[in-house]
Parts: C-alpha cells; structure tokens; sequence
C-alpha cells in the first residue's frame, strides 16, 4: 500500500483541492448532499409532522361522530 498525495486526501474527504468556505451571502459554503441551509429541512420535517397530527385527528373525530 502507499500512501496518499494531499490531492488524493482532498478527494477522498471529500474537499477537493480548495475550501468553499464562502460567507453566509453567497452560494459557497458547507452543504450536506447539496443541502446549503439544514434549518429550513428542520423546520420542514416538523411542519409536516404537525400536518401528519392533524389529519389523523381529523380523520379520528370524523370516524368518531359518524358512529
């Protein structure tokens, strides 16, 4: 086995040769899969479990008043 070049650790980590690690007023920076703002994700995945609550509640109380 041999050893990797910086260059080959760049590619392996998944960096590249050069960061991108650009300001929070352009497009550079972290992602996660192409993901740039994981707060909106968060905030995503809670208002669909609230919707998820809510109809199932609506569903339970229309089963409720039909019997």
């Amino acid at each position: 086995m041999r050893e990797l070049t910086l260059s080959e650790i760049g590619l392996v980590s998944g960096g590249g040769d050069n960061c991108s690690g650009g300001s929070s007023g352009d497009s550079g920076g972290n992602d996660l899969g192409g993901i740039t703002d994981s707060k909106s994700i968060g905030d995503d995945l809670v208002n669909i479990y609230e919707g998820l609550v809510q109809t199932a509640s609506h569903i339970i109380e229309r089963v409720a008043n039909a019997l």
